[in-house]
């Protein structure tokens, strides 16, 4: 890939990082944060308060993936992508702010809903914008390769905000960190986003956009709900392959470090490392994954995802609920993570891959962001659900269900590794990346 490929994908990865880092560290500080907002209680039931918000966050991002997925296509990726860095600063920045309840009562609570449903509106247009700026931005035999970059940054964010909630706990003691260390990362995240907005009001415009994005959709469509419906097919795909990697995904990386302190009985600052050490491992995955989708296509990396995360969820989580010390326990993290790799690598791509340029943002921001609040953004609370229940393994099967139904999906789908985004969903057109285009008519 050229010089100025590689500047696209390091400035949408950026900002991407940010974006993440700020989303993220709510699922890793909330253990500390959680008895700030609520009454006295049961710890669990803190947790579950504090989750449920989180959840919260989700059912905003289908807003924002239409409200920004609409922006992306209409006015630019670059457009949408400062718009969504600047909503998560500001929510970002409520959340640093937000009373406590010994100062607010419930207020303190109702403006850390606020925030959350500000940074679900501004991460329902990231995933999109990001995801499709940088499968456009990337050389065609290489968009598995540069595309794996989205979860990279995103990885990188969460690695970021552990470790700062490691510094931290090595630093402060647990009454400082309960009683205003958690506001830090909320404060950092608000700066990092201010920068990323500079960064992104500089960068530049994918080709493909600007040569194409009116190709195929009817005037004044771009972007709409009416164009997306003529593509409804693929809207319902992207729903039904996200499924499954989306519950895998935060069950092994937000919800992970809750798991092997609440379930496994590991003192919190050894889960926190284990995330910390296998989410770096993960990161440097996403690449290799992506080189080798653009080597064999993109439905054996989706389908050996699937395959594993069905036969091997409930076996993995029962093991690390035994784990009793590190090594163990980030063992079986890894080859959770491994598995995971399958559909996180290459997942953007392969959607963004579906549709025309004209309606590719909003294709991939709507749908992705439903299979989101329905499934990723529940994981955590439904896990939480079932152990108060007094049923945890229930949702191991859970877990393993919704990557079966995904199966069925990579098993029926066609291959997308040699679509041409310019012609991609035209009928009559070949949509092959290399082949040979029909000649334009003679004029008179």
């Amino acid at each position: 890939m050229g010089r100025e490929h590689w500047k696209k994908i390091w400035v949408g990865s950026a900002g991407n990082m940010v974006e993440w880092f700020d989303w993220f560290v709510y699922a890793s500080f909330a253990p500390y944060f959680a008895g700030a907002f609520f009454p006295d209680g049961n710890d669990t039931a803190k947790l579950m308060n504090t989750a449920g918000i989180f959840a919260v966050g989700f059912f905003m991002r289908p807003v924002g993936g239409w409200l920004l997925g609409r922006v992306g296509d209409r006015r630019g990726r670059k457009t949408a992508l400062t718009l969504t860095v600047t909503l998560m600063s500001a929510s970002a920045l409520l959340i640093a702010l937000a009373p406590t309840y010994e100062v607010a009562g419930y207020g303190g609570a109702a403006v850390l809903l606020v925030a959350r449903l500000l940074q679900g509106l501004s991460v329902g247009g990231e995933y999109a914008a990001s995801a499709t700026y940088l499968t456009e931005a990337s050389a065609p035999r290489h968009r598995g390769f540069a595309s794996s970059f989205q979860y990279v940054s995103m990885t990188a964010g969460q690695v970021l905000g552990l470790g700062l909630l490691i510094a931290l706990q090595h630093t402060l003691t647990t009454e400082a960190l309960h009683g205003w260390g958690w506001r830090v990362p909320f404060v950092v995240g608000a700066l990092g986003a201010a920068v990323v907005f500079y960064l992104r009001r500089t960068m530049l415009e994918t080709e493909v956009y600007e040569e194409t994005a009116g190709d195929g959709v009817a005037d004044g469509a771009q972007g709409t709900l009416r164009a997306l419906w003529a593509h409804k097919r693929e809207a319902f795909l992207v729903v039904a392959l996200t499924m499954g990697g989306t519950v895998a995904y935060y069950t092994y990386t937000t919800y992970l470090t809750k798991y092997l302190s609440n379930s496994a009985g590991l003192p919190q600052r050894t889960a926190t490392l284990v995330s910390f050490c296998a989410l770096i491992v993960f990161a440097c995955l996403q690449p290799l994954a992506g080189l080798l989708s653009d080597r064999i296509g993109r439905r054996p990396l989706l389908i050996t995802f699937a395959v594993g995360s069905t036969l091997l969820t409930v076996p993995i989580l029962a093991l690390l609920k035994r784990a009793d010390s590190f090594w163990p326990a980030l063992g079986l993290s890894l080859l959770a993570l491994l598995v995971v790799t399958g559909y996180t690598s290459i997942n953007a791509c392969v959607k963004a891959e579906l549709f025309l340029t004209g309606i590719r943002a909003l294709g991939v921001a709507l749908p992705y962001a439903l299979a989101n609040a329905l499934f990723g953004g529940t994981a955590e609370y439904v896990a939480l659900w079932f152990k108060n229940a007094g049923i945890e393994s229930g949702f191991s099967w859970y877990v393993a269900g919704c990557a079966a139904v995904s199966l069925v999906v990579y098993l029926a789908m066609r291959e997308t590794r040699d679509i041409d985004l310019a012609r991609v969903g035209r009928r009559g057109s070949a949509d092959r990346a290399g082949e040979k285009r029909p000649a334009p008519a003679p004029t008179a």
